[in-house]
């Protein structure tokens, strides 16, 4: 993620950096634990983004990678008009657990009122391209493929390319995307 955000800084897109109390526990114990519940994450964000909101600016994009681009979804979709977001930049949407494309994460899309784009590795256990082009998404929602991408943005040795190559390309639709949808 900070590559990305240095990447979408030299596009001219300010970011802020936002780590859930449960991974900044781990980094401190140096041992891996499992996430809290979703609803848990959605206040946990949903009390920092009241905290970094001023009411004489227009509001923020949120965004976030897997699970915090799920979290961010799911707050911008029961956020009131007042509160919601510009838009949503959603990197690695975790749309299923992998290995069980049969559990959807969907259900709060229908709510989703604001710009949305998806930046997807093609080959994300997640949700492939494949799995993803067969999901009816909202009208507001839009996926960037990253060809050849995994979860974490990082092609298949044969392409030639890196993952700073797909960092790049990700960046570059993302302050595409926020431009237009201004």
């Amino acid at each position: 993620m900070q590559r990305l955000r240095e990447a979408l800084a030299s596009l001219g897109v300010q970011t802020l950096a936002f780590e859930f109390e449960y991974l900044q526990t781990m980094r401190r114990e140096g041992r891996r634990r499992p996430p809290p519940r979703v609803e848990r994450l959605v206040d946990e964000l949903s009390l920092w983004c009241d905290s970094v909101s001023h009411r004489d600016l227009p509001p923020p994009w949120w965004g976030g990678k897997s699970m915090g681009g799920r979290v961010a979804s799911m707050l911008a979709a029961q956020a009131p008009q007042r509160t919601s977001p510009a838009g949503l930049v959603l990197c690695g949407y975790p749309f299923h657990p992998p290995g069980k494309p049969e559990r959807l994460r969907l259900a709060h899309w229908p709510s989703l009122a604001c710009p949305t784009l998806v930046v997807q590795g093609s080959r994300d256990p997640f949700g492939t391209r494949e799995q993803v082009d067969g999901y009816a998404l909202p009208e507001v929602a839009r996926v960037h493929w990253l060809e050849e991408g995994d979860h974490d943005w990082i092609p298949r040795r044969a392409t030639g390319r890196d993952q700073a190559a797909l960092i790049d390309e990700g960046a570059a639709a993302i302050a595409a995307f926020m431009s237009e949808s201004s």
